[in-house]
Formats: structure tokens, sequence, C-alpha cells
């Protein structure tokens, strides 16, 4: 690792400080990305209350269905005071409007697709058949509509989302606004009762026109750079709570790229529900909470009991590669603003949330190596590949047998940070790796997507329930983009 790294540097890292200068980015301490449109000299409309998203119209009236169609199309929207900023937009909103249902429910949503190119929709995180899974073997053409159906099995209440998953153009959809949560709720849900907050982040970076710049070399090598993120698609709206309130605040990552490193001022938070939904129990509290991208969170927030006090939400600074140039600063995401009034009564949180149930034991071991080219796809100036080799949507990578429990190693010998997803499926964190010292997960949890650290390695524990190909691939979006993705065949038993 440490020759390979070595040697990479001495190539790379003139060419990453030119780049990294005609990017806008900067700081004490190294390079930091993520400062809010730098080098752009444009601003968003700020301070706005948070919005509360809206939710896609049922047109079914038949208890267990959901019927619903949505469009993918350009809209414009004055987010740069005097200026309209065209986006592409679900049903023209930003961010998209929420599929809320329950367990159990049959779901058909209609994809009009009103863009000048192909999609998809992915529907992150769910276990729906293959084929209805929006990958990119399965595009929607311009002017076409797309129907997927699908069950939402028992078992799987949790906080998911939708977004493109067309080949190639994945990161630019996204970084256009396309990108709306899916909320499967549980008949028998634990928290039911406490207030509950949807939080979408997503990033946008606009240029001197007020228009999305596209993605550079600097993009396709560490992601998407130099952006604001956006709550709910305001940036750094007010979150107005009575004091002493407890608030159940579901937290999707829907950026390209950007790692959030979450932290309140004065408060601590805790974590109740990942990607697959809630936890065994309650833990914390906890200071500060990481958010790779694409990754969902579940946190109980009970705000303080002072009235009239204003607190922010912080991304703080984090780096994730080992050359600097992808350090993100430390960036404001809202307000949290306590109203006048008499504090609310405490909130009993349950010690217990549902039982979650070990997959059993492995009866099959894969191993992903993360490795990286000295010149990337897509115009950047470094490549990430999977056991060696770009994407190939032709080629089966991967064989896996439906209903059997695999471990897979996912190595990372990059100079970067990777979150890697895998559809179809829940998983489990077994352990971590780093530098020969082995942890094992603190606590249990379903994930998605799983956060590989560069220089490290992270063990989960699989099974798949469906046949058919899926896909296997970082969520940096510009890396799925530009070949960091593999072919997962699903065979029957």
């Amino acid at each position: 690792m440490t020759v390979k790294r070595r040697e990479f540097l001495g190539t790379t890292l003139a060419g990453a400080g030119a780049l990294l200068a005609g990017c806008g980015g900067g700081g004490g301490g190294g390079p930091a990305m993520g400062a809010p449109n730098a080098g752009f000299g444009v601003s968003l409309s700020q301070g706005q209350p948070l919005k509360v998203l809206s939710k896609l119209a049922n047109a079914s009236s038949e208890p267990g269905r959901f019927s619903a169609t949505v469009t993918a199309a350009p809209a414009s929207l004055p987010l740069v005071e005097g200026r309209a900023t065209s986006l592409w937009l679900y049903d023209g909103l930003l961010p998209g409007p929420v599929v809320d249902v329950r367990e159990g429910d049959h779901v058909r949503i209609a994809l009009v697709n009103g863009l000048p190119l192909d999609t998809t929709i992915h529907w992150h995180g769910l276990p729906v058949p293959p084929d209805q899974d929006g990958n990119p073997m399965d595009p929607v053409r311009p002017g076409a509509t797309r129907v997927y159906e699908f069950d939402v099995p028992a078992g799987t209440a949790g906080t998911y989302w939708y977004h493109p998953h067309a080949h190639g153009t994945t990161a630019e959809q996204v970084s256009m606004g396309l990108a709306a949560p899916f909320i499967v709720r549980a008949a028998d849900d634990p928290l039911a009762q406490v207030p509950e907050v949807t939080m979408l982040v997503t990033g946008i970076r606009l240029g001197a026109n007020g228009q999305v710049s596209p993605d550079g070399p600097m993009d396709f090598s560490v992601g998407r750079q130099d952006g604001q993120l956006l709550v709910n698609g305001g940036w750094l709206p007010v979150h107005a709570v009575r004091p002493g309130e407890t608030q159940r605040w579901r937290i999707l990552n829907a950026t390209s790229a950007r790692y959030l490193r979450l932290a309140l001022d004065g408060h601590a938070f805790t974590l109740v529900g990942t990607d697959g939904g809630l936890l065994a129990a309650p833990v914390g509290p906890l200071a500060e909470i990481l958010v790779a991208p694409a990754q969902r969170v579940e946190l109980l927030v009970t705000a303080s009991t002072t009235p009239g006090a204003r607190f922010t939400l912080r991304a703080l600074r984090h780096p994730i590669d080992a050359m600097g140039v992808g350090t993100y600063a430390t960036e404001d995401l809202l307000t949290v603003a306590t109203t006048a009034g008499t504090p609310a009564a405490a909130t009993a949180v349950p010690a217990s949330l549902r039982p979650i149930e070990p997959p059993g034991p492995a009866v099959a071991q894969k191993r992903l190596v993360l490795t990286q080219s000295g010149m990337g796809m897509m115009g950047g100036m470094f490549g990430f590949l999977i056991n060696g080799r770009p994407f190939d949507m032709s080629r089966v990578d991967l064989v896996s047998t439906v209903g059997e429990v695999e471990d897979w190693d996912i190595v990372n010998d990059t100079l970067m940070d990777h979150p890697i997803h895998i559809h179809g499926t829940q998983f489990r964190l077994v352990s971590r790796e780093s530098r020969g010292q082995v942890a094992a997960a603190p606590y249990a949890a379903w994930l998605d997507t799983v956060d590989v650290p560069a220089g490290t390695s992270a063990t989960i524990r699989v099974r798949q329930g469906l046949a058919g190909k899926r896909m296997v691939h970082c969520h940096i979006l510009e890396h799925e983009d530009a070949g960091m993705m593999a072919v997962l065949e699903v065979r029957p038993k």
C-alpha cells in the first residue's frame, strides 16, 4: 500500500494542485472544498423556513395499493435573486415529492421522461425485483413512459430515496435536482408518536450566470466540489421547534459526493435508525455522526429548553482522501430556532426498538478490491476500479445465489474514501480493519451503503433474495459514472 501511494502521489499531486487552483478551494490547514460557491460569484437566498416536503399523491383508493405518476423534466426556479436557474426536477419540485407508503403495499409508479436524455428511477435501498430496480441496463428514452411496479416487503420500514441511475449521466442528473425521499412505515412503529421531520440534503453549484455548472476533471477524480448544501431545497433554512421538544429527524444524504459529519451546537443526537430502518436499541448520546453519500440516519433530537435560542446544524470539516484535495470545509446546514412559550414535556425513548435478526452464518466469501488507475474516464486525472476493471454492463463480474449468506471483504487500496452501495438488499457490517487492527461493528444495523475509508477494509454479511442482475458501485456519483461499478448476477438456487 505505501509503495503504491508514493508512486501515485509522485505522478499526480502536481496535476491535482493545478486543477485545484482553478476550483476555488482553500482554507487554513490545507486545501478544503465545500465552501459555498467559492469562486463562482453568486449566492442563493437564505434563511427561509425549512420546507415541508410535498407528498406524491396516491391515485388509488384501494387499501394497500399506491399508484402515481411522476415526471422528470426541465424546470426553472428563482434560486438567485433576479435570475431563473434551469434545473431537472421531479414534478417541478426541489426536492421531488415524497413517496410515503406502508409495509405490504403494492406500488405502481409511472415515470414520464421529459428530459433530453435517457433516465431511470432507482429505488435506492429497496429490495425490488431487478427488472423494476431502475438500473442502467433498463433506460427510459426521452419522451417515453416506464411503469415501475413492486411490493414493499414486511420488515422494510425505513428511510429510502429515489434518483436516476442512467449510464454515464447519474451525477449530472442528480446535480441538476433529481432526488426525493421514499418513506416506508410499519404498523408497529415504536416511535410513531414522536414528531417527525424529513431533511433531504442535496448540493448545488452555480456558475456566475446563476446556472448549474458541469462537472470538471477534479470532480470526476474526487467527487463534485465547491457547491452549496441545501436542506429540502433551501440554503441555510430555519427550523422552528418548541423548547424541549423531542423530534425524529430523517436525514438523507442525496449529494453526489459530500460526506456529512453532522453536529448540532449545544445538542447531542440519539441514533435510532440507519439505511434499512430502526436499530435494535437507541445509540447515544452522540456529539456527531458521519453520513456518507447515499446513506440515511434517523435521529432523536431534543431541543434546548431555552425559548428564543438559535443553534446551528453543521457539516463539519471532513477529509475524504490522503492527498488533501478532497477535504471538505465546515459548512452550516440550517438553524434550529426555539420558539417562545413553555417547554414541552420530556419524551420517553423506548429501550428497545425492533428485533434485528442475524442473517445466519456465511456459506461463501467474496473479495472486492477498490483500486485506482493513473488516468480516469470522463476527464478525471485518475480513475477508480473494482477488482481492477471498469464497468461493462455486458460483463458479469460477481455471481451469488438466491438466499445464500455471504461475507464480502471490501478492500480500499486507493487514496480516497468510497461509499459502496449494493442494489436489491440490505446487509450488516461485521467489522473494519485499519493498519492491521480489526474492530467489530459497534452495533447491529441494516445498511445498503458502507463507507470504506482509504487504506482500510470492511467486512459485510449479505444475502440476496431475488434472482437477476444487480449493480455494485461507489456512490460518489462521478466515480460511478466514470466506471467504478460492477455487475452482480444473482442466480436461482
